[in-house]
């Protein structure tokens, strides 16, 4: 799981203005740590079908959130889409 340190620090590469803890791109990053964390833990326990359900839901919640940003702002939408490229590597 992540530890507050790695939230923390997600948070900060993503937040548009100090106090900004919930908008789409902090939520954006957010999950793509969750998700990045349960692809390991599914390669690991390949029979995990509850996990699998929750890293779908998470996938299709971070969709709907790109969908959403690309649609309001684009430039902001192609930035994260390369912090999160870097990101998973």
């Amino acid at each position: 799981m992540m530890t507050k340190k790695q939230k923390n620090d997600i948070i900060e590469k993503f937040k548009d203005h100090p106090s900004d803890t919930g908008s789409a791109a902090v939520q954006i990053g957010l999950l793509s740590e969750r998700i990045n964390y349960l692809s390991e833990h599914l390669k690991n326990n390949k029979k995990d079908f509850h996990s699998r359900r929750g890293l779908l839901m998470l996938v299709n919640r971070r969709r709907s959130l790109l969908g959403y940003l690309k649609k309001n702002d684009s430039k902001k939408y192609n930035n994260i889409l390369a912090e999160i490229n870097t990101y998973k590597k």
